[in-house]
């Protein structure tokens, strides 16, 4: 059952991500993906796991954390609005419930010093070790096209990965498709949500839409303003130097964080390649306001 409802709750996913601070409705999005409201709220927590007022909350307070760690210049109310919270109370009862300080602790604890979830996994934590002394590349500042992708969902940033890489590879042989132009969605950030938690989306760039939806199925990557820092290393490097562009370019940068998911375009695809090594350009979506 999970798998024949696979693409229709996927557009539902895509469609919140789009915008987080959207009204969001059980019945708006029943809409999206074609169901009655009822039978809609079963499927979509059979498929994904947790219900749709859990997973578009806690998608809400991830954002929201990203935004009051590296956009010092937004009040608290700001932020709450941008993250689809109607009000501070309701946004501080929420977020503290979540990350267990509120809003206003959050922005001034010391990110450098903190726990962070990622160090838990030993190829992380050797990775941030080799990679913390090394200058962050300068990016160049593009406003991208959009991309027309097709997809695989994962939870878990881990070796894991690999798994939907090579289901999409196999696919794309299927298909007859060329399996050149690699792109992974970081929906996450792993400085302080859980790495099995972790929410990471493996995509191929394609010229023809999808045929028959499934597994595999097909969305819009977001174009518009992005900083892109082009990286280089092993597994276990890449997430270390991904926090470091977050947590000391970012705030630093003039610009305020995009509301659009993070992703990397591969050069060297390190869930792929035998000696695990990446080369790859970062793209962070940035703003004025």
């Amino acid at each position: 059952m999970k798998s024949r409802h696979l693409s229709r709750i996927n557009d539902v996913l895509f469609y919140i991500h789009s915008d987080i601070s959207g009204e969001l409705s059980g019945k708006a999005l029943a809409t999206v993906g074609a169901y009655s409201e009822q039978h809609f709220h079963r499927v979509f927590k059979e498929v994904v796991g947790e219900s749709l007022h859990q997973y578009i909350r806690r998608t809400r307070l991830e954002y929201a954390a990203n935004q009051l760690m590296f956009d010092t210049d937004s009040s608290i109310l700001q932020i709450a609005n941008k993250s689809g919270f109607s009000s501070v109370s309701s946004f501080s009862r929420a977020f503290k419930s979540h990350f267990s300080m509120s809003p206003g602790q959050w922005r001034k604890h010391d990110l450098q010093v903190s726990h962070k979830p990622y160090l838990a996994d030993p190829d992380v934590a050797a990775g941030y070790a080799r990679t913390a002394e090394q200058p962050i590349p300068s990016p160049r500042i593009v406003d991208t096209a959009a991309r027309r992708v097709a997809y695989i969902r994962h939870v878990g940033y881990n070796r894991s990965i690999q798994n939907a890489w090579r289901v999409l590879q196999a696919w794309a042989t299927s298909e007859k498709r060329p399996f050149t132009s690699q792109f992974g969605l970081h929906h996450s950030n792993p400085a302080w949500v859980e790495l099995d938690r972790c929410r990471y989306v493996a995509c191929l760039e394609i010229d023809t839409p999808v045929k028959l939806r499934g597994v595999v199925n097909q969305m819009t990557i977001p174009g518009g303003l992005h900083a892109i820092f082009r990286l280089k290393g092993v597994y276990g490097e890449l997430l270390p130097q991904i926090s470091r562009i977050q947590e000391k370019w970012l705030p630093r940068s003039g610009f305020k964080a995009g509301s659009t998911p993070a992703y990397v375009h591969y050069h060297r695809n390190h869930f792929l390649e035998p000696d695990e090594s990446f080369e790859l350009d970062f793209y962070l979506p940035i703003g004025f306001y």
